[in-house]
C-alpha cells in the first residue's frame, strides 16, 4: 500500500478546491485527460493479426506443412502443390545433418484459409468483421461486451483519436472508464495501430499499470470500447489545480511506482513512448498506475529494428528521438520519467518547448553539449541541422540545487544525454537511490 503524506487540506478549502484526503494523499476533484500526440505516417510496422510467418519450431502447427525442396544450394524451391495453394518461398533449416534428409522445416502454407476461419468464428461470437479482418490476433479468445450492458456517466477526456467517458457496468455496478476509439472510415491501418495497443495491453498485468478489463463493441454505431478500472485523477491534472504542492514523500511514492511499472513494462519487450502526466493515472488511494499504450511497441533488447523517432509528447522527448535516432530502446522512456520526477518538484514542465529546435535549445542549455563523437553519429540524421554554434555547460546539479540531494542525482541520471548513462529502471530500483525512494 503507498503511503503518501500531504498538508494542504486548509489551504485548498478556503480557495474552494473539492479536497480528498484518502491514505493520506491529497488529491484534487478532478476530471482525467486525453492527449494522444500524434501518430506519423511510417511509423514502425503495427501489429498484423494476419500477418504470415514462418514458424521456426513445431508449436503452432495450424495451416503449416512440411514441403519437399530440391537440393539446389542455397536457393531452394517448393514444389509445386496444386493450382490453388500457394506456396511462400521458406528456408531451410542449414545445420540438417546427413542423417536429416534436407527438408523444410515448417512452412507458413495458404494462411489465408485458417485467418479466414479465425475471422469467421470471431463474427460469429460477436465480433464486427471489420474488426476481425484485420486485428484477428489481438481480439482472439475474447468476447465481446454490448455497449448497452454499460451506463455512460460523463465525458472525462477528449483526445485526438478517442474519447473517454465514466460509466457504470451495468452487470457489476462497478464504475469504470471506457475509451471509444474512433476510426477514419474504418482505415485499416488505424485498426491496426489500435489492434497493436489492444495486444500490448492484453500482454500486461501489474500493479502499476492499467489493465484492460474487456472490449466493448456497438453494433448500432460500429464503435469500440476499451474498459479499464476508473482512476479519479490523473498526475498533470493534479499539478496544474492551484494550490497543491506534493511533499517529499508523495513524490518519492509516485516514483517508486513508476519506475516499478516501467520495470515490468521493459521485461515484457514493452517500450510505453509517451511517458508524460495525462498518462499516469492517479487513484483516491495514491496507486500509480502508467496508462495510454497507444504510441507502445514490442522490442527485443538484444535485436536493434528500426523504430519511428516520431514518438512522445514534445516537452518529454528524449534528444536522440528529436535527432532522427530509429533504433532506441529503454532510455527513451527513462528520460520521460526523468522530465516527470523534475516537474513533481517544480509543480511545472522544466522542458516546455515549442517546437523541436526550440526543445532541443532547452535540453542543450539545462543537459550540456555532448561530446564531438555525439554530433557526428551517423544513427542521428538531424544532428548537424540541430547542433548549436557555441557549446553549453551542464546546470542540472545547479538548476535543481533546492532539491533534496537524493533526487538531483536521479534527475542527473536519468536526463543523461547519451542513452547509455541513463541506465535502466531496474538500475534505479536497486541504486542507491532505493533509500530514499520507499514509500
Amino acid at each position: 500500500m503507498c503511503l503518501c503524506f500531504g498538508g494542504f487540506n486548509g489551504i485548498l478549502k478556503r480557495r474552494g478546491i473539492e479536497v480528498l484526503d484518502i491514505m493520506g494523499c491529497i488529491c484534487s476533484k478532478g476530471g482525467g485527460s486525453v492527449d494522444r500526440h500524434k501518430k506519423a505516417k511510417g511509423d514502425d510496422a503495427p501489429f498484423d493479426g494476419n500477418a504470415s510467418s514462418v514458424c521456426p519450431v513445431a508449436g503452432d502447427s495450424v495451416g503449416l506443412v512440411s514441403v519437399v525442396m530440391d537440393k539446389g544450394g542455397d536457393n531452394y524451391t517448393p514444389l509445386k502443390v496444386g493450382k490453388h495453394k500457394p506456396v511462400r518461398r521458406g528456408a531451410v533449416d542449414k545445420s540438417c545433418t546427413a542423417e536429416q534428409p534436407r527438408l523444410s522445416r515448417l512452412v507458413s502454407l495458404n494462411r489465408t484459409a485458417a485467418a479466414a476461419a479465425m475471422e469467421g468464428s470471431q463474427v460469429v461470437a460477436g465480433w464486427p468483421s471489420w474488426l476481425a479482418s484485420v486485428a484477428a490476433e489481438a481480439i482472439q479468445g475474447w468476447v465481446p461486451r454490448s455497449a448497452d450492458t454499460f451506463e455512460k456517466l460523463c465525458k472525462i477526456g477528449q483526445g485526438t483519436y478517442s474519447s473517454v467517458y465514466k460509466a457504470r457496468d451495468l452487470d457489476t455496478g462497478k464504475i469504470v472508464a471506457m475509451k471509444k476509439v474512433r476510426f477514419v472510415n474504418m482505415d485499416p491501418e488505424s485498426v491496426r495501430f489500435m489492434a497493436r495497443e489492444i495486444h500490448i495491453l492484453r500482454k500486461l498485468d501489474h500493479p502499476n499499470v492499467m489493465k484492460l478489463e474487456c472490449l466493448v463493441t456497438s453494433r448500432a454505431s460500429g464503435s469500440l470500447y476499451l474498459v479499464f478500472e476508473y482512476m479519479e485523477h490523473d498526475l498533470a491534472g493534479l499539478l496544474a489545480t492551484p494550490g497543491i504542492k506534493f511533499s517529499d514523500p508523495q513524490i518519492k511514492c509516485y516514483m517508486q511506482q513508476l519506475l516499478n511499472g516501467l520495470e515490468y513494462c521493459h521485461s515484457r519487450g514493452v517500450l510505453h513512448r509517451d511517458i508524460k502526466g495525462s498518462n499516469l493515472l492517479i487513484g483516491d488511494n495514491g496507486v500509480l498506475k502508467i496508462g495510454d499504450f497507444g504510441l507502445a511497441t514490442f522490442f527485443r533488447p538484444d535485436q536493434q529494428q528500426p523504430l519511428t523517432s516520431r514518438v512522445v509528447t514534445l516537452w518529454y522527448r528524449a534528444p536522440e528521438l528529436l535527432l532522427g535516432a530509429t533504433e532506441y530502446g529503454v532510455a527513451v522512456d527513462l528520460w520521460s520519467t526523468g522530465c516527470i520526477l523534475a516537474e513533481l518538484f517544480a509543480g511545472k514542465p522544466v522542458l516546455p518547448g515549442r517546437t523541436e529546435v526550440e526543445q532541443m535549445h532547452k535540453i542543450l542549455k539545462l543537459c550540456g553539449s555532448p561530446s564531438e563523437d555525439y554530433w557526428k553519429n551517423p544513427k542521428l540524421p538531424h544532428a548537424s541541422s540541430f547542433r548549436p554554434k557555441h557549446t553549453y555547460r551542464r546546470h542540472v546539479a545547479d538548476f535543481f540545487k533546492a532539491l533534496p540531494p537524493s533526487a538531483v542525482a536521479l534527475i542527473d541520471v536519468l536526463l543523461a544525454m547519451e542513452p547509455k548513462d541513463r541506465g535502466t529502471a531496474s538500475s534505479a530500483l536497486l541504486s542507491e537511490v532505493k533509500l530514499v525512494l520507499l514509500c
